[in-house]
């Protein structure tokens, strides 16, 4: 996370009308099967700007035979199978878990889980989880802090308590409901005697320390398989390029990074049985020459898997001109919050749709991370950091009451229908105003997602090898379209 007025600067343009009753809870339906399995029709979901829909389902499509090429549609190449996709989701952080364990009753917190993992429901499968404190979090703790003046190279005092208190179970049911689920784990600091301050906030980590912080890692790695949560992948640091003044924090250059990687955690990743790759950055899109850096360096980028990005600062752009630079690594987007600064429900809608997820997409990403996966009715608990933020969902700490935020529809009009292990596949043409990134699914099923940047009804064709189908969607919409091919189709 960065500051507060750092969130308002970079998500400005999500600013405008959106308040009140508005932005209240949404009480899904009952979900139909989000693949259709009878040939010949294409099944629709659509996220209206006004709030008139959402993730709604509507009347399905006829598919039918293509024909002569049409100008301006949008011709989708099955063939051309790209990255596969890890999921899409939000992060597990301790005020997220606290409430699901202490504001909800065992019923409604299941029923809450069903809805946000099952595959029935918004079947999110890729999650981030925070190695100790962040700025939302009840206390500021690591898993090795000791008194003032005292060190523990060999982390004889390492203890994964405090996670298992609410994270840890939290995690544990969110898996029961789909077992695929993917995580990454990202520290807010090494524990504060690794550290030139000597506490959690501020300073860098300490040479000396090296060695221990990569030991660190590995007992984490290793308590969280064996606790029934192994993870996929980690980065050394979120936002390495910041120092809050008020919650955990640490500065780590790009030369620091690179040394790090190259001989200590990189190696000690590598001995481990459990895959897990380390992803760099995990920080905003105005600094790509960061990541750049630790990549220039062959001994790093060897231990390197792929590049991370935050929305706070920059374009979303530079995430494809840094792939294409490293066409070898993988992209992955993993952290972004909504909140007050942004209360318009269909800019956001729009704004994270683009950004977020078919920018992600279409730059060669392989998945796509929001912040917050809960808060609380005062955007909360937090200590230090962001007071505004806003969750996927809102758990009301007094009833526990569920909103579904802006955040849930942008997650859902993708996590819903793209399973874990499908293909990004080629899309070109289209109307201009169209956004869209294409996905074929393990089961064979094809998936658009597409978003009408223009404030008029938009009406075009999409062309699949032989076959057809036609949609007019309104101004700024957000749709999906589910299909499975005909037989024979290319």
């Amino acid at each position: 996370m960065i500051g507060t007025a750092g969130k308002g600067r970079a998500l400005a343009a999500l600013a405008a009308l959106c308040a009140g009753a508005a932005c209240s809870s949404f009480p899904p339906a009952a979900a139909p099967t989000a693949t259709p399995t009878v040939g010949g029709t294409v099944a629709v979901w659509s996220s209206a700007i006004d709030q008139s829909r959402k993730l709604t389902r509507l009347a399905d499509l006829a598919l039918v035979p293509a024909g002569a090429e049409q100008p301006g549609e949008v011709v989708i190449d099955q063939a051309d199978r790209r990255q596969e996709i890890v999921g899409f989701g939000a992060a597990m952080t301790d005020s997220s878990a606290h409430l699901f364990q202490n504001a909800m009753p065992r019923a409604q917190r299941d029923a809450l889980f069903a809805e946000l993992f099952g595959r029935d429901g918004l079947a999110l499968s890729f999650v981030r989880v925070p190695m100790g404190a962040s700025d939302f979090s009840l206390e500021h703790y690591s898993f090795n802090d000791l008194p003032a003046g005292q060190t523990d190279p060999q982390l004889t005092r390492f203890s994964m308590a405090r996670a298992e208190a609410a994270q840890l179970p939290a995690l544990r049911a969110a898996k029961a409901h789909n077992p695929q689920l993917t995580l990454m784990a990202s520290p807010w600091s090494a524990p504060g005697w690794m550290k030139t301050t000597g506490s959690l906030i501020k300073g860098s980590l300490k040479a000396e320390h090296y060695g221990a912080y990569a030991r660190y890692f590995v007992r984490y790695l290793d308590a969280m398989e064996a606790g029934g949560l192994p993870v996929r992948y980690v980065s050394m640091q979120n936002e390495p390029a910041f120092e809050p003044a008020d919650y955990p924090g640490m500065r780590v250059t790009a030369r620091e990074r690179a040394a790090f990687y190259a001989g200590h955690l990189g190696p000690a990743l590598a001995a481990r049985s459990g895959k897990v790759g380390i992803l760099d950055w995990d920080h905003n899109w105005d600094h790509p020459e960061e990541p750049l850096g630790v990549l220039a360096d062959p001994a790093a980028a060897a231990h390197v898997e792929g590049v991370a990005w935050h929305c706070y600062g920059g374009n979303s752009a530079v995430m494809a001109e840094v792939k294409a630079k490293h066409p070898d690594k993988d992209l992955f987007f993993t952290e972004c919050s909504g909140g007050d600064w942004a209360p318009d429900w269909g800019g956001t809608l729009e704004w994270m749709t683009d950004n977020l997820v078919i920018a992600t997409v279409r730059a060669g990403g392989r998945g796509v991370n929001l912040w917050n996966l809960a808060l609380d009715e005062n955007r909360g608990p937090h200590l230090g950091g962001c007071g505004n933020c806003r969750g996927v969902v809102t758990v009301d700490s007094r009833t526990g009451a569920v909103t579904r935020n802006v955040e849930y529809y942008v997650l859902g009009q993708v996590s819903r229908f793209v399973q874990p292990g499908a293909r990004a596949i080629g899309t070109a043409g289209g109307p201009a105003a169209l956004n869209h990134a294409a996905f074929r699914n393990p089961d064979g099923s094809l998936v658009l997602l597409a978003h009408n940047t223009a404030r008029a009804n938009l009406p075009f064709t999409v062309r699949i090898g032989t076959s057809r189908f036609s949609a007019t969607m309104p101004g700024g919409e957000v749709t999906t379209f589910v299909w499975r091919p005909t037989p024979g189709s290319p």
